[in-house]
């Protein structure tokens, strides 16, 4: 027993034991600092041994490593660390350009010296790493989670605005298009099948403001009205979001909604609305588009607000459209003129079918609108 202890505390045991510790560590380090996690003196010891090489380097060959090159381990800092070790990071670059400056000489004998403007060019990269260091600290984001977290925030909205599957003999599409050409949209959809699969419910909703302005507010709503759906009854729904959205307390916290609550059977189906543009409805057997306009207030305006539907019927070769505003609404034209647009080019696909209509209609309609647009479409066929 004794002897096997002894084994086991022996000195290549016990250097297996320490380098199977550190590699641990090593890796538990780098994993906590590519999720922001955990310490940047990986980070840190890298970036200062680059000041010594490029300090090296210009010695050797002023003209080909200048001596404003210490901008890159600055600039890389400011990305990299936090403020407290990046002021460690500048320190060090500080210390290499007084070397530099002394083994030179005078920047007035000749050119790759160290001049003012060098000196000049490194401190403002310097402190506007600083800055940006700094803001990162006060968010708490890492800029390595940074861009995974708008990631994660549009795919989330991407994911919430999908649309059910419906049965044989129904055609669904949403096509939504966020302001300049930006990622994230205050347009969102929330839809789900109630009552045992016969009832959808789909909800288009518009919050205030455009593109990244409104993404948060949008993934915050998306989230709440998606489980608000279904939970309630369809004519409680727009009462209970309009509650919602004035407990939030925003500076700008209204929106527009509209509520479809369709029987897959019958297709006979009821529409409420806060606030927001009528649906449009082409009746097959006239060729005709009707527009459904039903009655009430923004959501997030005044409490106790009253929301009366009003109802309609998808015969076989009907379409039914929900669009928010910025598809038919801008400076140069008011909202009439954009429905009678919307509705002309829609024509085009009565023969055809409307399959992938939604975004070419969105194309065709408000290509350079400056605004959100979404449009969802449904139709019964033939």
């Amino acid at each position: 027993m004794a002897r096997r202890r002894a084994g086991a505390d022996s000195y290549p045991a016990r250097l297996q034991k320490s380098v199977h510790r550190a590699r641990i560590a090593l890796r538990k380090s780098g994993v906590d600092y590519f999720r922001g996690d955990g310490s940047d003196w990986i980070a840190l010891a890298g970036l200062l041994l680059t000041i010594p090489a490029i300090t090296c380097g210009t010695l050797m060959n002023a003209v080909w490593c200048a001596p404003a090159a210490l901008v890159l381990p600055i600039v890389a800092g400011g990305l990299l660390l936090r403020p407290a070790s990046l002021l460690g990071l500048y320190a060090a670059a500080a210390a290499a350009l007084i070397v530099e400056a002394i083994a030179l000489g005078p920047y007035g004998q000749g050119p790759a010296r160290v001049t003012p403007g060098t000196v000049l060019v490194v401190a403002a990269c310097g402190f506007f790493g600083l800055v940006l260091a700094q803001f990162r600290a006060r968010v708490g984001v890492p800029w390595r989670r940074g861009g995974t977290m708008l990631f994660d925030l549009r795919e989330r909205i991407r994911v919430q605005s999908a649309l059910p599957r419906l049965p044989q003999g129904w055609h669904r599409e949403m096509a939504l298009r966020p302001a300049g050409g930006q990622s994230f949209s205050g347009d969102f959809v929330v839809a789900a099948r109630t009552n045992g699969g016969r009832t959808l419910e789909a909800v288009l909703t518009d919050v205030s403001g455009k593109g990244m302005d409104a993404g948060s507010r949008a993934l915050l709503l998306s989230g709440a009205f998606g489980g608000l759906l279904g939970s309630l009854p369809p004519h409680g729904f727009l009462p209970a979001a309009n509650a919602y959205l004035l407990r939030q307390d925003w500076d700008e916290g209204f929106a527009t909604s509209i509520h479809l609550v369709l029987d897959l059977e019958s297709g006979d189906y009821e529409l409420l609305s806060a606030g927001h543009p009528p649906a449009l409805q082409l009746h097959a057997g006239s060729g005709q588009w009707e527009e459904k306009a039903a009655e009430g207030p923004l959501l997030g305006v005044y409490d106790g607000a009253q929301f009366d539907a009003v109802k309609g019927s998808l015969a076989p070769g009907d379409v039914l459209m929900l669009f928010t505003d910025g598809l038919v609404e801008a400076s140069d034209r008011d909202i009439a003129e954009g429905i009678d647009r919307l509705t002309g080019e829609a024509d085009r696909y009565v023969v055809t079918g409307f399959d992938g209509a939604a975004w070419h209609l969105i194309e065709a309609c408000a290509k350079d609108v400056n605004d959100d647009r979404a449009l969802l479409l449904l139709s019964r066929r033939s």
